[in-house]
Order: C-alpha cells, then structure tokens, then sequence
C-alpha cells in the first residue's frame, strides 16, 4: 500500500502560481506512476497531469497545457505539480493518486488517493 498526502494548496489570484506537493510512504514510490486530479465544484474529477514511474513520461489534460508541470523526486519521494498562470477555472480539490495504467491511457484507472488540498484561485 502507497501512503500519498498532498499539500501546498491555497488562495492565489489568477495569473498567479502554486507549488502542490504529494509525499509517498509504504511500498516504493519509485515504481509508481503518479497522476494529479483535479475536482472543481460540481464537476467530476479529471486528471490533469501524469508522471511514470521514472519520470521520463509526462502527460498534461488540454486545459493545463503549457502552464502546469508535473515532476517528481524519487530520492525524496515525492511528486509535485507546478502551476503558474494560473485561471479561475482551476479552483478545485488537487488529490496525487497511484496510476494503475500508463500515462498515455487518459483512463487509467487509479489507487491509493491522497485526501487531497484546495486550491481557490480568486480575484
């Protein structure tokens, strides 16, 4: 079982920028593929971005493109995901989650989910 815990999430204005972060534990971080959703209110959950495990693989949802980066340190164990410019449009709960699949699957299912952190993006 992977333990992931996200933080960094926050009030930020639009066009403004926020680090999030998501902390693993238990079984090796470093054979996981990490993915970022994203559930903005009233809306289902999307993934937004996805790392392999060895970081060579990364995969954005149109909407974050050229704005959001996801990364990972597996000396750390840790996944992040950088957003700059950010919109009001991505407000909502940010959860790190295990990819059972491939990045390059948009439906990959996903485990062990964070509980996530709230990002409001707000003038």
């Amino acid at each position: 079982q992977l333990q992931l815990e996200e933080s960094g999430g926050g009030f930020v204005q639009p066009g403004g920028s926020l680090r999030l972060s998501c902390a693993a534990s238990g079984l090796s971080f470093r054979e996981a593929t990490i993915g970022w959703f994203r559930q903005a209110p009233g809306k289902e959950r999307d993934r937004v971005a996805c790392i392999s495990n060895g970081g060579y693989v990364e995969k954005y949802a149109d909407s974050v493109k050229g704005r959001f980066t996801i990364s990972r340190d597996n000396d750390k164990n840790v996944a992040y995901l950088q957003m700059n410019s950010l919109k009001l449009e991505d407000t909502g709960v940010y959860t790190c989650a295990r990819i059972t699949g491939s990045c390059l699957i948009n439906t990959s299912g996903a485990d062990n989910w964070g509980k996530g952190t709230l990002v409001t993006v707000s003038s």
